[in-house]
C-alpha cells in the first residue's frame, strides 16, 4: 500500500512539470522504466525530481554537462529518449 501511494506520488510529480515538454521526458522517463526500478534507483529518480526541469532536460539532450549525482545507467538510459512519444 504504501509503495503504490509513493509510486503514484512520483508519477504525478513526473507528468506534472510545469511545461509539455518536460512532462512528455519526464514523465515519459517515469513511465517507460519506473516498474523496473530498484529502490536505489527510485530514490535517484525522486532527488532528480527535485531539480530545475531546464537543468534535466539540458543532461538529458546533451547540452550541459550531467553531475557526478546524476551520472550513471539511468541517465544513460534517459539520455536515449526513445521513451518520448510525439503527440499526432
Amino acid at each position: 500500500m504504501e509503495n503504490d501511494i509513493r509510486l503514484r506520488r512520483i508519477h504525478f510529480r513526473a507528468w506534472h512539470r510545469g511545461t509539455r515538454e518536460a512532462d512528455m521526458m519526464i514523465g515519459g522517463f517515469f513511465n517507460r522504466y519506473g516498474a523496473k526500478w530498484s529502490e536505489a534507483e527510485l530514490q535517484w529518480f525522486e532527488r532528480l525530481l527535485d531539480e530545475d526541469d531546464v537543468d534535466v532536460m539540458a543532461w538529458a539532450i546533451g547540452t550541459q554537462p550531467v553531475p557526478e549525482t546524476y551520472a550513471g545507467a539511468q541517465m544513460d538510459a534517459m539520455q536515449e529518449l526513445d521513451f518520448i512519444e510525439m503527440p499526432g
